[in-house]
């Protein structure tokens, strides 16, 4: 994909996002498409070169390090701001930055959400109790590229409903993933998520989306997880994006707290998710932050 212009197909999706075939949509233009280009400048998607995929790899790599480290601490009794005091420490030790703290205000370097908190837990002197379930969700920047990643995990002795919701959300991201490869759309993504958690008696979360990643925080695309078959704009290699589908026990409907960050189930209901950065490849997909579903 460097820097070279890439023929497509004339049977294949056209990349504008139409849902047609290119030969009978685009080619009827006579467009001359560089697909590098076509995405920058019609979608603000920067597909990255092999030299920033290895990049986002080696801070994947540290970010899993890290995950792994949270995991090994998570007990009764633990502060969920020691989490963040890990984090912290083990991302400058690394010589890297946590890219949540005073992100738009963001007051620490970690988001932790706890039970039915969906997303952006502020981590603080909640003490974590057997049977919780708790989200840790972890950017690292190094040498200037993005890797986001998170897992939720049991609290000493899970109860049903938290080995069911947690269950569902890992199983709902390895859907979403497996269907990655070029020429699938983002509404593939959605559908195969938003069919199995549906189908489980779960709901998903439709105010918080995945999104582009490597050289900034949040970059374009936004990666719904909920969606339509064929629908949305088609995957190419060298797409890099998260895909972190947030899954509740109960209904979907949400609020978010006078801290203006920490967002929770309408009816109490638990709330569990999933996340991984994932490249697009010549032939299906590599996570860049993996780990076992």
């Amino acid at each position: 994909m460097k820097n070279k212009a890439v023929k497509i197909g004339r049977n294949a999706l056209c990349p504008c996002g139409s849902g047609k075939k290119y030969k009978n949509c685009c080619r009827n233009k006579k467009m001359e498409i560089s697909i590098r280009e076509e995405y920058k400048q019609r979608y603000d998607i920067t597909l990255k070169e092999p030299h920033q995929i290895e990049g986002i790899k080696k801070c994947g790599d540290l970010l899993i390090s890290i995950l792994n480290k949270v995991e090994k601490i998570i007990k009764p009794g633990l502060k969920t701001d020691d989490i963040n005091t890990l984090v912290h420490e083990e991302t400058i030790k690394a010589g890297a930055i946590p890219a949540p703290l005073n992100y738009r205000g963001f007051p620490k370097s970690v988001c932790v959400s706890v039970n039915d908190v969906i997303c952006h837990g502020i981590p603080g002197d909640r003490v974590l109790k057997d049977g919780d379930i708790v989200n840790v969700d972890i950017t690292p920047i190094l040498d200037g590229y993005y890797a986001d990643a998170s897992k939720t995990f049991f609290v000493g002795t899970p109860t049903e409903q938290g080995k069911k919701i947690v269950n569902v959300a890992a199983q709902s991201l390895k859907r979403g993933i497996e269907i990655i490869a070029p020429g699938a759309t983002l509404g593939d993504i959605g559908h195969a998520i938003q069919s199995y958690a549906e189908a489980q008696s779960c709901s998903v979360v439709r105010e918080f989306v995945g999104h582009g990643v490597g050289i900034d925080f949040h970059e374009q695309p936004q990666v719904l997880h909920f969606g339509r078959r064929g629908k949305g704009l088609a995957l190419v290699p060298g797409m890099v994006i998260t895909i972190e589908p947030m899954i509740n026990l109960g209904k979907r409907d949400l609020h978010v707290l006078e801290d203006r960050w920490t967002a929770v189930t309408n009816d109490g209901s638990l709330s569990a998710q999933f996340e991984q950065t994932i490249v697009v490849t010549e032939t299906g997909w590599e996570s860049l932050t993996p780990y076992e579903l």
